[in-house]
């Protein structure tokens, strides 16, 4: 049986990991995609990156695939993405999956509190 750990380290071990003031620098630059992987009611308590897409990680897989009727168009396959969540393990499984399907470039950015901390741009 794999555990949740088993799931954590194959995540982290695919899907690079860049600190939050790190992230805020690509974030300032432009040219990225910026997603949102936690539920409506976490994202409505705490808000979130400013314009990031808001893509419950349940939905990721259907949104990712241009061959459904939720697929989102920033989402390409050799987009810069940019993945944020409570505190970094949606980010990484979320990550692992989107590798999985294909694309290049996804980064994990970790956690909100720690955008918010370092002084990244927020929306409610």
């Amino acid at each position: 049986m794999k555990s949740a750990k088993d799931f954590m380290d194959e995540a982290n071990a695919v899907v690079p990991r860049l600190g939050a003031k790190e992230a805020i620098a690509k974030y300032n630059a432009g040219g990225g995609v910026f997603v949102d992987v936690r539920d409506s009611a976490a994202i409505a308590k705490t808000g979130t990156i400013a314009g990031a897409h808001r893509i419950a990680r349940g939905m990721l897989e259907f949104v990712a695939d241009p061959s459904t009727d939720f697929h989102n168009q920033a989402l390409k396959p050799d987009a810069d993405i940019y993945l944020v969540c409570g505190a970094g393990g949606q980010a990484a499984l979320a990550g692992k999956t989107l590798k999985d399907m294909g694309f290049e470039h996804v980064t994990n950015i970790g956690g909100i509190g720690a955008w918010k901390e370092a002084g990244g741009a927020m929306e409610g």
